[in-house]
């Protein structure tokens, strides 16, 4: 990503089509010209076009990013459709990232989008991530979360992550060894997941939290700002509460401490000593 600041790049970089399409960014104090010419250079890697990922990758495209690449090696069910916007009824037996490529590519066909019929894992984290300017993880398993993770600490990669349970979500961007990452947080996985359709969840929340997870992304991609780095968002639709919490390093995180055990993504090692 460039570290160019807002101010050094005029309107005569963008093409008319493009000071029309992205006119209320450019009205934007702080955004303007310069910060979408560096979005449309950035290119953007989401793993998982689910509840969250619907969400993200629409605002991310409609954003002007310059490329985004799609990881998910699921197909579309009857259950996925309470909450994942990209897909209806027709869609039922495909793969989620062809769907979306194709819904992603009529709403802005500059953008350049790639699907990997793929899952993301630990022997292929590492490569999957490079190359990208920022990660978004929308995936819907806390084994793919730490993996992620881990490869974007290695990989020195900004990281924003989602996750949404019944009526709540949470929505942070790590950037390590600069904040803390997911581990120093949640140095434990639960250990049992319970899906979406079984535990329950606000198919309203996933268009919340996902429109977020974009929001911060694009701010990082345009000028570096970023709300939630070292913080997180807490959201609680049931009773409409919002809480913006500090996070804290840990010195004995087994990623990114003081001794880092981890050297390679992994979806079972966990920080020294559970809080």
């Amino acid at each position: 990503m460039s570290t160019e600041r807002p101010g050094s790049t005029s309107l005569s970089s963008l093409s008319s089509d493009e000071m029309e399409r992205y006119q209320a960014h450019l009205s934007l104090p702080g955004f303007g010209p310069a910060g979408q010419a560096r979005l449309r250079r950035a290119s953007v890697l989401l793993v998982g076009v689910g509840g969250l990922g619907c969400p993200a990758a629409q605002y991310l495209v409609a954003a002007g990013i310059g490329a985004l690449t799609l990881v998910d090696d699921d197909i579309i069910e009857t259950t996925n459709l309470q909450r994942q916007v990209l897909f209806g009824d027709d869609d039922l037996g495909r793969l989620k990232v062809d769907v979306a490529a194709e819904r992603l590519s009529a709403i802005n066909g500059a953008v350049r989008i790639e699907s990997r019929r793929e899952r993301l894992v630990g022997s292929n984290a590492r490569a999957q991530v490079a190359g990208h300017d920022l990660v978004i993880d929308g995936c819907d398993n806390f084994a793919t979360r730490y993996v992620v993770n881990d490869a974007c600490a290695l990989e020195a990669l900004p990281l924003v992550s989602g996750s949404i349970y019944r009526y709540e979500g949470q929505v942070a961007l790590f950037e390590s060894p600069h904040t803390p990452c997911y581990r120093c947080v949640f140095p434990e996985s639960p250990e049992a997941e319970t899906p979406c359709h079984d535990a329950g969840v606000l198919g309203a929340l996933a268009g919340l939290v996902g429109s977020a997870m974009a929001g911060e992304a694009v701010q990082w991609l345009a000028n570096g700002a970023s709300a939630l780095a070292g913080r997180m968002l807490l959201v609680d639709t049931a009773s409409m509460r919002f809480r913006n919490v500090r996070l804290q390093r840990a010195a004995d995180c087994a990623l990114c401490g003081a001794s880092p055990s981890i050297h390679e993504p992994t979806a079972v090692a966990t920080c020294a000593v559970a809080r």
